[in-house]
């Protein structure tokens, strides 16, 4: 668990951010029963050792899945993370995977739920997609790509109406 003052979660932000594959653009990705919805990152800065990914699954089935992990092509490594505050300091968890209910959604946006890459092979660069996969227990492995926004981004340029607004916590 990390804990943090204010000011470095202000910082943290600036910077942060076995079924066959299924491959679609930037925008919604339908696997199985499940909705990707807008896939974004944010840009970091040079040197930046680790980003930000969001986005919203929506469940369309009768059966529950869970988010056990994933890749981006751009990192080493890939990990869930909730944020949260108390008074003015910061705690970040590492869950061990996300439960995405039956007929339900969760929204992965800043100060919340969350993605972590670490380990980027190099700074993300508002403009890009970055290529990645999702793994679920039962969808299998997704192909995704987040749109890089500009690194104080609040959600994706691109959202769509009628998607789940960034920051709206839907589980």
């Amino acid at each position: 668990m990390f804990r943090l003052h204010a000011a470095g979660v202000l910082a943290m932000l600036a910077v942060a951010a076995a079924s066959p594959l299924t491959k679609a653009s930037a925008h919604d990705v339908k696997a199985g029963d499940l909705v990707i919805q807008a896939p974004w990152s944010r840009a970091t800065p040079p040197g930046a050792q680790v980003g930000g990914g969001y986005l919203t699954i929506v469940n369309k089935g009768a059966a529950a899945d869970r988010l056990v992990g994933g890749s981006v092509e751009a990192a080493a490594g890939f990990e869930i993370h909730d944020m949260s505050m108390k008074g003015d300091v910061m705690s970040m968890n590492r869950l061990d995977g996300l439960d995405i209910p039956a007929g339900g959604s969760v929204t992965l946006s800043p100060g919340g739920k969350h993605l972590m890459f670490t380990g980027l092979a190099h700074a993300l660069k508002k403009g890009q997609q970055v290529k990645g996969t999702l793994v679920f227990e039962k969808a299998g492995t997704v192909a995704v790509e987040y749109d890089v926004e500009s690194i104080a981004a609040k959600g994706p340029a691109a959202a769509k109406p009628g998607h789940a607004m960034p920051g709206m916590d839907m589980n």
